[in-house]
């Protein structure tokens, strides 16, 4: 037993040193960003598509902040503006579909599937979700009351001051990763080596069945689903490795997880926006098992159409 812990502490190491590399210098870079003229900049880019899904031009800061950064940096942002009811849950329902996207693409990246593919399917599930919300929803137009969130401290000044914020940032994003990859990556080295992660794939197999993929590919969609993409890499990264998910399961996978990860986390962090979360929780769920079930239906039809024509010619 000490040796498996040992096994898994080393991995998880490994794990943490690998995503540390690129949660510094991305943390760090976003968090400098937001105090230079190029924020602002690309604020007045984003402005005009905000009114289009009942946005004010405000909006853009936390969209922004939220996209390059966390869910909690945006959130931060929106308590600093008064916006409606309606524009809270537009934005809630956004971040929560695309936040963190540098980071969080980066570690898609990591597991096989493009950059690009994630970016784009986060960016228009928040956009098509914020017009459908604006297009459809007649209410919400008083003004929202935050309940018992405070907006942040004093923003930094001078360019030494600003440059220690983004370090000091920076390396709380490796320690709080180191916190949770370190005694998860443990856990799952017991539950692999005790053979308890092929009992909990049995368990999960009609689930992933009816999204298109295989058994093995459970491991990787509770991690993304319970803690969600940045904190779940490491063991997404040994899932993929070590259990052999295949390219197209790998897509499934990640299209059922930007649509709808940490579901826990990222469903309560709304609540002191005083919006209500369930339905934000229902949109984010129904969203993901509609989307992937459907795109592995029609891909696994693709196969297996192809399959047949390259047996059928073989036959002939």
């Amino acid at each position: 037993m000490q040796e498996i812990f040992k096994r898994g502490l080393k991995q998880g190491l490994v794990l943490t040193w690998a995503l540390g590399k690129i949660i510094f210098p991305i943390t760090l870079l976003m968090t400098i960003v937001q105090y230079t003229p190029v924020f602002p900049w690309l604020m007045d880019k984003i402005a005009p598509l905000l009114s289009a899904i009942g946005l004010s031009a405000e909006a853009a800061v936390p969209l922004v902040i939220g996209n390059f950064l966390n869910l909690y940096a945006g959130i931060a942002a929106i308590i600093s503006f008064e916006f409606t009811v309606k524009e809270v849950f537009i934005m809630a329902i956004m971040l929560s579909f695309s936040h963190n996207l540098i980071l969080e693409s980066a570690v898609a990246k990591k597991v096989g599937v493009s950059w690009w593919f994630v970016v784009g399917l986060r960016v228009g599930l928040a956009l098509f979700s914020a017009w459908i919300i604006n297009v459809f929803w007649q209410g919400g137009a008083q003004l929202a009351s935050y309940g018992f969130a405070t907006s942040g401290g004093t923003d930094p000044s001078g360019a030494l001051e600003i440059a220690w914020h983004g370090v000091t940032t920076a390396i709380m994003g490796i320690v709080q990763l180191a916190l949770i990859v370190l005694p998860l990556m443990i856990v799952m080295q017991y539950l692999r080596e005790l053979g308890w992660i092929g009992t909990f794939s049995s368990w999960m197999a009609p689930f992933m069945k009816v999204l298109g993929m295989k058994p093995n590919t459970s491991t990787t969609v509770t991690a993304g689903l319970t803690i969600g993409l940045a904190y779940g890499a490491g063991v997404m990264i040994q899932a993929v490795k070590e259990d052999g998910v295949s390219k197209k399961d790998m897509y499934l996978t990640m299209i059922f997880l930007v649509s709808c990860h940490a579901v826990v986390e990222d469903t309560l962090v709304f609540i002191p926006l005083g919006i209500p979360v369930w339905p934000l929780l229902a949109i984010r769920l129904a969203t993901a098992i509609i989307l992937t079930a459907a795109v592995g239906l029609v891909w696994n039809w693709k196969l297996d159409k192809k399959e047949a024509t390259r047996h059928s010619y073989q036959g002939g």
